[in-house]
């Protein structure tokens, strides 16, 4: 590696006991149980505007219910690595999964929004505690040989999930009714809870006292940022709620910080950061899932309202993404352990970049064929520095805390993934008003408003205006690739520019 070895912890003492089957099966139910999770993002999503519809929910409540998920995942998810540190990764994993499916069973009795809103805010708890448990189970499982591999399969999965959400909720959504969406991954929760019974129990760790003060403004400090983030999308970054939530994630991070320096026994040692192998790894994670969920944010709608694609054909339209990165994933850590995870990871940041901005090229007229192309690029660089990044985190942490840096891991993509949503929304949006309302401004002001505001609401009320509104919706179209391509270049700009960081990332000499 181009990281000196002592820049990288010591393998742990111990690993998870148990035959080769044993830690076979570990992986596949850790494997299954974040693909669960990651499902849940894109599942709801899908089928928010039947749901919507059957609840009355407003626009407000539409956001809540899609968001509070997110925001309490990202919120505890620390918290929850550390107590897997603590008391066991097998039984934090058996228990969110658990609770995970209360989360999912309860909008079926009831066709309350609030209890809807409640049953994702619980279904995130869940999956706080699900998420670190799984990848920290498979570190410990698995020894420094064959460690990237099986890390490249849990990263590959966890990508796969969100595709999996989309292909299913259209499956469902073509023969039931919403409420479907919620049976499958419920009755999934509960079979994996039950196999994860089966799974070797963590070597005991040191005792530790809980960092509570710790926890708690780690869960502040993330959940006010993702909340800052997420309402950015609605309010622009102007925003004063918006400034004001992003300036106290500010004050309680530093709170965060200065609480854990003065602690013997911290939950996250902020001191860890010094290292170069971390910072790579975290700034890697951040970026891709900025470029990723903001660049699918926009594709999957361009699929739908530009190309006329059914939810399930727009799902099915992304699997290129999964095609290339399926078998790519596997190599990537094993791949860094020989060359290095810096030339790994900037080749990985770069093939993102290229997905990103190819994706931005699709206009009105473009066939599927550079779509497929295009999406097929991303998951070739998500595929290669995924891996890289997550292993890069998980060697820079003890093997006591596998958990926290699981855990820190999945914040960065939660991170990420609200980043670029935030990011690709707003600037799609702000580049499609100005593209069309030169077309737009002959209508009615009713029309006129409703035309500018979004392509979803502009192609109805073409569809009203008769041979005058085929003009119209033309527009619209090129109005929205217009802004797909401003934010997908953005996006790539972004990443290429963390790609360049990383490249001169140098490490230094370890503090005695």
């Amino acid at each position: 590696m181009d990281m000196p070895p002592d820049m990288l912890l010591a393998e742990p003492p111990a690993a998870v006991a148990g035959t080769p089957r044993r830690k076979v099966w570990t992986l596949i139910v850790t494997c299954a149980a974040v693909a669960l999770v990651m499902c849940m993002v894109t599942t709801v999503s899908t089928a928010l505007p039947d749901l919507a519809a059957s609840l009355k929910a407003s626009q407000s409540q539409q956001t809540w219910i899609v968001d509070a998920y997110t925001v309490v995942l990202a919120a505890l998810v620390l918290p929850a690595g550390a107590l897997g540190d603590r008391y066991g990764r097998r039984g934090t994993l058996v228990g969110g999964l658990a609770v995970f499916a209360l989360g999912c069973a309860l909008p079926l009795a009831t066709d309350s929004v609030s209890l809807m809103i409640v049953a994702r805010a619980v279904t995130g708890l869940g999956a706080a505690f699900i998420m670190p448990s799984t990848l920290s189970l498979v570190t410990e499982s698995y020894p420094a040989g064959g460690r990237g591999r099986a890390i490249g399969i849990w990263a590959a999965t966890a990508g796969l999930g969100g595709l999996i959400g989309v292909v299913l909720t259209g499956l469902v959504l073509q023969h039931y009714s919403w409420h479907g969406v919620f049976v499958v991954p419920a009755l999934v929760a509960l079979v994996l809870a039950a196999a994860g019974l089966g799974i070797p129990s963590s070597p005991e760790a040191a005792v530790r006292r809980l960092d509570g003060r710790g926890s708690v403004l780690s869960a502040l400090a993330v959940g006010v940022l993702i909340f800052g983030i997420l309402e950015s999308a609605n309010d622009g970054w102007s925003s004063p709620l918006v400034i004001g939530a992003l300036a106290a994630a500010v004050v309680l991070g530093a709170g965060f910080a200065w609480a854990e320096l003065r602690r013997a026994e911290p939950m996250l040692d902020v001191r860890l950061f010094r290292s170069p192998v971390l910072t790579l790894g975290t700034v890697s994670v951040t970026l891709q899932f900025t470029a990723a969920f903001g660049v699918m944010y926009a594709v999957t709608q361009y699929f739908q309202l530009v190309q006329g694609y059914s939810p399930l054909g727009s799902g099915i339209a992304l699997w290129p993404v999964a095609v290339v990165m399926l078998p790519v994933a596997p190599f990537s850590a094993r791949l860094a352990e020989k060359i290095g995870v810096r030339p790994v990871t900037f080749a990985g940041l770069l093939g993102v970049a290229a997905g990103t901005f190819l994706i931005g090229l699709l206009g009105p007229h473009s066939g599927y064929v550079p779509a497929g192309i295009a999406v097929g690029v991303l998951g070739g660089g998500i595929g290669l520095a995924s891996p890289a990044g997550t292993s890069a985190i998980m060697d820079s942490v003890p093997a006591d805390s596998y958990g926290v840096g699981s855990a820190l891991n999945d914040v960065t993509r939660e991170l990420g993934a609200a980043l670029g949503i935030a990011l690709a929304g707003s600037i799609l949006s702000d580049g499609y008003t100005r593209q069309i309302t030169a077309a737009a401004a002959h209508l009615p002001p009713s029309a006129r408003s409703a035309v500018t505001s979004s392509v979803a609401a502009a192609l109805p009320a073409a569809a009203k205006l008769g041979p005058q509104g085929k003009a119209l919706a033309a527009s619209a179209k090129a109005a929205f690739c217009h802004g797909m391509w401003l934010s997908s270049l953005t996006l790539a700009i972004l990443v290429a520019a963390g790609a360049v960081f990383i490249l001169f990332l140098r490490p230094r000499a370890p503090r005695p």
